[in-house]
């Protein structure tokens, strides 16, 4: 199967451009991109120190042409992030130094190389950085080099520069209105230096990657492609990776493996299967099954499994996500025997956790009762007696059998653990 039926099946194009009728020396892009492989990019603007789930399908994207054996280049806006791209936003972009955006260029570096293959003899992916080639360029040279080539109408007319200036309470700076020259220049550059003939990206970026198609005609004299992924929407018409507690990080210190599961995990189950198409490489067969088991046993909730490993498998690697799968089924009243010392870490940043010492534990060792307020779970000794009298307190996944139980180092799970359940699903660790 092609790369662009692949895209189709995933519901993964909004639009490609097309070819002048005039021009027959140039094959449409289905043509093209069956002919022989194509060097293609998209870009993203690093204005944190981390990617986020907003910035897979792109990237997931590029992975998919470059398993269907076409070369990407992911360009990382070192140059374009201390400007700030008015696509899709309503106000202007605070302004990052030049050594935050470094930083933060340097922090994401490791996380394109869980989505991208940098490895491969055949078709390695490359990163690059716009502000290696910005950087030498002064603006007088760039405003007769390029700004010649545009029009302040054409650049008006552009959807992401209409909105804003339509908006008469936030308007757009000259800052922000030169951004689409900016990255029409990327174009130019990588079609220059690369050979690059296509430019993907999300379908607010159409007007930018339209006009880096023209820079790169009057400039070069070629032909350039452009293609665009539908923005994630939620059925609940709530914005996509967005939760509670914040944005969904890749950066495991910013949003932990057990959450970013637990996001998958509880995807509507009107998105589940829109969701197998867009953020997995599970081939079209067995997504079509996982899509007919939700139609017939919705509760069985087989396709948010899958869409929840997979996904955790691919940012955060197979032991992690094994681990994140046994925190939820531990925390959903799933049994602690086996329980590696792994999956108690990520525990441990879940759930309620409290310290003792070595010598709390020593001699007879601490009683349950005083491990429970020590833990939290009762507020009192006396509260505790009854809750362990009434049967809902678990030690280590056993109930507790007296009020008088002894707690000792020989208790702990791995030399450092106990783990307190009182009800079905209200825990704390004890951690030495």
């Amino acid at each position: 199967m092609n790369i662009l039926d692949d895209l189709k099946f995933r519901g993964l194009i909004a639009d490609y451009t097309g070819v002048p009728e005039s021009r027959t020396d140039i094959l449409p892009l289905p043509e093209r991109l069956a002919s022989k492989p194509i060097t293609l990019y998209c870009g993203f603007d690093p204005t944190a120190d981390s990617l986020h789930v907003g910035h897979i399908v792109p990237l997931l994207a590029l992975r998919r042409f470059q398993k269907a054996g076409h070369h990407p280049i992911a360009v990382a806006g070192g140059a374009t992030g201390s400007i700030g791209d008015p696509s899709g936003k309503s106000a202007e972009r605070s302004l990052l130094t030049k050594e935050q955006i470094q930083a933060n260029v340097d922090a994401v570096r490791p996380q394109l190389a869980k989505l991208l293959d940098f490895e491969t003899k055949t078709n390695p992916a490359r990163l690059m950085d716009n502000a290696d080639w910005f950087g030498p360029i002064t603006y007088l040279d760039f405003l007769r080099d390029v700004g010649k080539h545009f029009t302040v109408n054409q650049m008006v007319a552009k959807e992401s520069v209409r909105a804003r200036m339509e908006d008469r309470d936030v308007g757009i700076s000259y800052t922000e209105f030169s951004y689409m020259l900016l990255q029409s220049y990327d174009y130019y550059h990588l079609a220059k230096e690369c050979d690059c003939e296509l430019q993907i990206g999300g379908s607010d970026q159409w007007g930018n990657i339209t006009t880096g198609i023209d820079l790169v005609r009057k400039k070069l004299g070629r032909h350039a492609y452009g293609l665009t992924l539908p923005l994630i929407t939620k059925s609940d018409g709530t914005k996509f990776g967005k939760t509670e507690g914040g944005a969904i990080w890749l950066d495991p210190k910013r949003t932990s493996v057990y959450k970013f599961y637990q996001f998958w995990i509880n995807t509507d189950d009107r998105d589940v299967v829109k969701y197998l198409k867009f953020f997995t490489f599970l081939p079209h067969d067995e997504i079509t099954d996982l899509e007919q088991s939700h139609v017939d046993n919705p509760g069985g909730r087989r396709a948010h499994q899958a869409l929840a490993q997979s996904i955790t498998t691919l940012i955060h690697g197979d032991t992690a996500a094994n681990d994140a799968i046994r925190a939820s089924e531990i925390l959903f009243g799933g049994s602690v025997d086996g329980i590696s010392e792994s999956t108690l870490d990520i525990l441990s940043e879940e759930v309620p956790t409290a310290k003792l010492t070595a010598d709390q534990l020593g001699g007879e060792g601490l009683t349950l009762v005083d491990a429970l307020v020590a833990a939290g779970l009762s507020t009192s000794k006396g509260q505790a007696r009854k809750d362990i009298e009434a049967g809902g307190v678990y030690l280590n996944g056993e109930r507790a059998a007296s009020a008088t139980q002894k707690v000792t180092k020989d208790s702990t799970l791995h030399g450092r653990y106990l783990m307190l359940r009182k009800g079905k699903r209200n825990y704390a660790l004890l951690t030495l």
